[in-house]
C-alpha cells in the first residue's frame, strides 16, 4: 500500500472545518482532474460518491463511500470497486496558536488529508486505454500526479475556509505500508 498524506493549519475552530470537509460534492471545485461528483445517501455514513475524473486522455469514474463519521475530529471514506483504496480527513484543534498565525487569528487547527491505495489492486479492465499504452506506463504516471492533486485540494479548500489567499506551508509525508 503506498499512502500520501498532506496536512497544514487552518486558523478556524475544528468544528467550522469539518462541516466544510464533509460536503464531499464541493471537492470538484478544488480539483484539476475532477469533473463532477454524484452523491446517493444524505451524506452521512454509508453515502456513496460517484467521482468522475478526467487525466490525460482518460476518464475514470471512481466510486467511494462514506465508512464513518466522527465530527468534529475525522470523516472516512473507501473506494468501493475497481481499487483497493480509502482515506481519511482529520481534524485536530491546536493549543496555541503557531508563531505564523495571521494578526487576526484567534484559533486554529491542523487539518490532515491522507490517502492510502494499492495500484497493484487496480481492475486493469476498468480503464479503456489508447492504443500502446500500457496500464504499467498510466500508474507509474498517476502516483506523482496523485501527490500535487492532494495539494493541490488542501491548499485550495483552506483559501476557502478561511476567505482568503495566503502562502499555505503544506507537510507532506508519502510512506509505503
Amino acid at each position: 500500500m503506498d499512502e500520501i498524506v498532506v496536512s497544514t493549519v487552518v486558523y478556524l475552530p475544528t468544528e467550522d472545518v469539518y462541516d466544510f470537509l464533509v460536503d464531499f460534492p464541493r471537492y470538484a471545485n478544488y480539483s484539476k482532474h475532477l469533473q463532477d461528483v454524484t452523491q446517493r445517501g444524505d451524506g452521512g455514513s454509508g453515502t456513496r460518491y460517484a467521482l468522475h475524473f478526467s487525466w490525460w486522455k482518460l476518464t475514470y469514474t471512481a466510486h467511494s463511500e462514506v465508512t464513518e463519521l466522527d465530527p468534529p475530529n475525522r470523516i472516512e471514506w473507501q473506494i468501493v470497486k475497481d481499487i483497493h483504496a480509502q482515506g481519511r480527513w482529520r481534524v485536530e484543534a491546536l493549543d496555541t496558536l503557531p508563531d505564523a498565525a495571521p494578526n487576526d487569528a484567534e484559533t486554529a487547527c491542523r487539518v490532515f488529508f491522507e490517502v492510502s491505495y494499492d495500484a497493484d489492486s487496480a481492475d486493469k479492465d476498468s480503464i479503456n486505454l489508447p492504443r500502446f499504452v500500457s496500464f504499467g506506463w498510466v500508474i507509474d504516471k498517476l502516483k506523482p500526479a496523485l501527490q500535487t492533486e492532494a495539494e493541490r485540494i488542501v491548499e485550495r479548500i483552506v483559501e476557502d475556509l478561511e476567505g482568503r489567499r495566503r502562502s499555505v506551508e503544506l507537510t507532506v509525508e508519502r510512506r509505503t505500508v
